[in-house]
């Protein structure tokens, strides 16, 4: 049968996932380990075109690059992660960030905590979503104008701007005009799809920010980011297995649904019913129950090395000697095809 570079018939995609699971039917899936011990396990990424497959937290991605842990107007944090992969549009993105940034004021640029893992997919920790490369993590901290040592990047604590002592306030001592500006500057890039930040830094933003407000309403409310602001990119186009999020409403988001973050509802702890059942133990997330594509991402043979998948700004990939984390290498070098189309799940509720 023959096939053409970047498509395969869709005979030609089963008989390779009949493959796989011939494969790795004896080891790793046999045994039912969960998928993100699989995916949290590898340390270089699929060698493919870049393509994310299923949703921001039910998903993989292939052919993701690293951000260089240092750059001009960037640092990497908590680089034992090895969580600074992603779609080369999110990586550009990031660098672009960076130095707008850097314009208004914040410092010598950003610290970027997580983006993806190599193959993105479930984490052992820490994320729900950040899973086919199109979610990164921006410290509230700017970039300090000497350079953080690796492990620097590993103990350096986290800045909430909320008030300790008091529900859902944004601290005045730490919180700035220009911490609204770098966040806003973030949500206004057409790529992005959403901002997510604490419900008291949206409220602060609604009732502060005499700017315009037209992306206001991409900034949306959410526990926890507090010490950092989330990015979100939408799915690229022509990315046929990224499965994307329902739109924004319309409106700067400074309405009901925000007031809702600020009643007891959200942070109430569930009711119990006395007379009901000991709910049975979660089931970890397996392989099986991700899109049928990530399975063969997991498997696919990956670059020599960390550096040869390292992003640089002008779309080719050099070595960089910045790394504190070196990934051993890969055996084989052919890049890998992955089926375009594959079965997503569905999307996540509308406005979140």
């Amino acid at each position: 049968m023959t096939t053409t570079r970047g498509s395969r018939p869709i005979a030609t995609a089963l008989m390779l996932a009949a493959a796989f699971a011939t494969v790795i039917g004896d080891t790793a899936f046999a045994e039912g380990r969960p998928a993100k011990e699989l995916f949290g396990g590898m340390a270089l990424p699929a060698k493919a075109a870049p393509s994310p497959y299923g949703s921001y937290a039910k998903g993989c991605i292939a052919g993701a690059v690293a951000i260089p842990t240092d750059g001009p107007t960037w640092q990497a944090m908590r680089l034992s992660r090895n969580r600074r992969w992603g779609h080369p549009q999110m990586i550009a993105l990031l660098e672009r960030f960076s130095r707008d940034a850097v314009q208004l004021g914040w410092g010598s640029g950003i610290l970027i905590g997580d983006i993806s893992q190599p193959r993105g997919g479930p984490m052992l920790s820490g994320h729900a979503s950040h899973q086919i490369g199109l979610d990164a993590d921006i410290w509230f901290t700017p970039k300090p104008a000497s350079p953080l040592s690796p492990q620097q990047r590993e103990d350096m604590p986290f800045t909430s701007m909320l008030q300790k002592n008091k529900f859902l306030t944004v601290d005045r001592r730490l919180w700035t005009n220009t911490h609204a500006q770098v966040v806003v500057q973030a949500a206004s890039y057409p790529q992005v799809e959403r901002i997510f930040v604490n419900p008291a830094i949206k409220k602060k933003l609604c009732d502060t920010w005499t700017g315009d407000r037209s992306v206001l309403g991409k900034i949306r409310p959410i526990y926890g980011h507090d010490a950092h602001f989330h990015i979100r990119m939408r799915c690229p186009e022509g990315a046929t297995g990224c499965k994307p999020q329902a739109a924004v409403p319309p409106g700067d988001g400074c309405d009901k649904s925000l007031a809702w973050w600020f009643t007891k509802e959200p942070w109430a702890a569930p009711k119990k019913d006395p007379n009901a059942k000991p709910a049975p133990k979660p089931r970890a997330m397996q392989v099986s129950d991700l899109p049928k594509a990530c399975a063969m991402v997991l498997d696919a043979r990956g670059p020599s090395s960390e550096l040869e998948a390292t992003y640089q700004a002008s779309g080719g990939f050099m070595p960089t000697t910045a790394s504190a984390f070196v990934a051993p290498a890969a055996t084989a070098d052919q890049p890998f095809e992955i089926p375009a189309v594959v079965p997503v799940p569905a999307a996540r509720p509308a406005g979140w």
